[in-house]
């Protein structure tokens, strides 16, 4: 499956490598694109010291894996990925990864690119803060 959700600490460069040497043949793509998204400590006005991340399970597989496949029909690419982690997250753990993988690197930076901004302007994830000020609800930036 192309796209995975996981309610555990994120390590992309372990989960790139195994999903890699499972269900692609090397040689057969040219060149492949990552981008991984790591909580930040700070947001907005404050200092952040932690944020959970709530979703509805099969509402978000769906649109995460409909993302992939389309993503990989409009780019032409070998295959793609995200992991998107949810629940509890520190500043300095990953979030997300997305990879993509295809003949030529335009393609695949163009596509990776293309799965985060889907992701940070369509997915369906909800973000709660905690700062010094307390608990709040934050709204997805696409810009961020």
């Amino acid at each position: 499956m192309p796209a995975k959700i996981i309610d555990r600490p994120l390590n992309p460069w372990k989960s790139l490598q195994n999903y890699q040497a499972e269900h692609l043949i090397s040689g057969q793509y040219g060149a492949t694109a990552c981008f991984v998204g790591t909580m930040r400590d700070f947001n907005i006005d404050s200092s952040v010291t932690s944020m959970t991340l709530e979703h509805y399970p099969t509402m978000t597989q769906q649109f995460l894996d409909k993302l992939c496949t389309r993503c990989n029909q409009d780019y032409a690419l070998d295959d793609s990925l995200i992991i998107h982690r949810v629940g509890l997250i520190k500043p300095a753990e990953p979030i997300v990864l997305t990879a993509t993988w295809s003949a030529h690197r335009a393609q695949a930076f163009d596509a990776c690119r293309y799965l985060m901004e889907e992701l940070k302007a369509r997915a369906p994830f909800w973000k709660k803060e905690i700062t010094e000020k307390g608990e709040r609800w934050v709204h997805n930036d696409i810009k961020d």
